[in-house]
């Protein structure tokens, strides 16, 4: 008790046990044999050069032509998330500028920077009048501009993207933009008629099957066949997503086979019986019944959202329905989406809807 009170001092002249020095030891050699920081497998897989890229060929193409070149386009990547669009320029400015130059010449600003007109004018700005050099220290050939990537530019301001637009044509000789957005229709006309536009297409799901076994096999994870088909069709062509919800997937197994069961319950994906038993409790035509599985699906922790586009996708792919019920259940389900965009209560808007199908489904029996 004694030496515990005194503190370390009082247990320091002990000889170390043998259990004590191999501690020691392994302190003192801790920085040999340090552990790697684990990062997520999204930036751990991301394309290191543009050959990398998948399913984007018309776009890698292209880059490949003007690496070859070491010209480049101003350019406007276009298309949902996780198709690849940001880790494409990333890639191309690696080969570009290899690893030493690649941050003096490469500005990134990302949705969550401070992107208004006053940064335009003034870090943007300052940035794109540095002249750049055309060599690298390993000899080969440099392009003598500089890269600012605008990711998420739909997000901008009018005013922001109105003043880019002198930024582009005045430092032209000294600097490329690369534009990033998921909806071209937000970026104004004047920019996208100074860009070279690429659309990223969805990937398919024999390319995100691909990918999906690719890294479970290099993080070693146990997977069934019908999980990484089911992880594909949950992710939406989003490879991002996909990978993400395979790490979560894995943590939380600990090395047991992942299964498709897993999978619903990590993406938040409403179960199919469930799915059933809404329809069939609208068939029966009993309120009651409505309320009570209403307040269940509430309670379960199932979104809303989720529900109403897993319900879209039954109803306009069954043939139990006719066009007319098919057309009056799906102008519902829209203004539910809308609603529940803005803000509404989930449970009321749930019951509106499962009221309509209701009607529209026991009306003609």
């Amino acid at each position: 008790m004694q030496a515990f009170l005194k503190g370390p001092s009082a247990i320091s002249t002990k000889p170390l046990g043998a259990k004590e020095r191999g501690a020691a030891g392994a302190a003192g050699t801790s920085g040999e044999g340090k552990r790697p920081k684990p990062i997520p497998w999204v930036e751990k897989y991301r394309p290191k050069n543009v050959d990398e890229v998948a399913f984007q060929d018309e776009v890698v193409a292209v880059l490949k032509k003007s690496l070859e070149g070491a010209d480049l386009p101003n350019l406007l990547f276009y298309g949902p998330p996780g198709t690849g669009k940001t880790s494409t320029i990333l890639a191309a400015a690696r080969e570009l500028y290899g690893p030493e130059l690649f941050r003096q010449r490469v500005l990134e600003l990302n949705a969550s920077d401070e992107r208004g007109i006053q940064v335009i004018r003034e870090k943007v700005k300052a940035f794109a009048q540095l002249t750049a050099s055309g060599c690298r220290s390993d000899g080969k050939v440099c392009p003598p501009f500089k890269i600012v990537i605008l990711d998420e530019a739909d997000s901008m301001t009018s005013a922001a993207q109105a003043a880019l637009r002198r930024t582009m044509e005045k430092e032209s000789k000294t600097t490329r933009f690369c534009l990033i957005c998921n909806y071209i229709s937000r970026i104004i006309e004047p920019l996208t008629s100074r860009c070279s536009k690429f659309r990223f297409k969805p990937l398919s799901d024999e390319i995100q099957q691909q990918r999906l076994l690719d890294v479970s096999e290099k993080e070693q994870v146990k997977i069934s066949n019908e999980a990484v088909s089911y992880l594909v069709k949950v992710s939406e062509g989003d490879l991002r997503k996909a990978i993400t919800f395979l790490q979560s997937a894995t943590r939380l197994m600990g090395g047991k086979e992942i299964t498709e069961k897993i999978v619903t319950e990590i993406a938040g994906v409403i179960p199919r019986e469930k799915i059933d038993e809404l329809l069939s409790v609208c068939w029966s035509g009993s309120f009651e019944k409505l309320e009570t599985l209403a307040k269940n699906l509430i309670n379960d922790g199932y979104a809303v959202a989720q529900l109403v586009n897993q319900l879209h996708d039954a109803i306009v792919e069954s043939e139990n329905y006719s066009d007319k019920q098919k057309s009056v259940i799906v102008e519902k389900l829209a203004e539910v989406d809308k609603c529940l965009a803005d803000g509404a209560d989930e449970y009321l808007q749930l019951m509106s809807l499962c009221a309509v199908v209701m009607q529209q489904l026991t009306q003609n029996t």
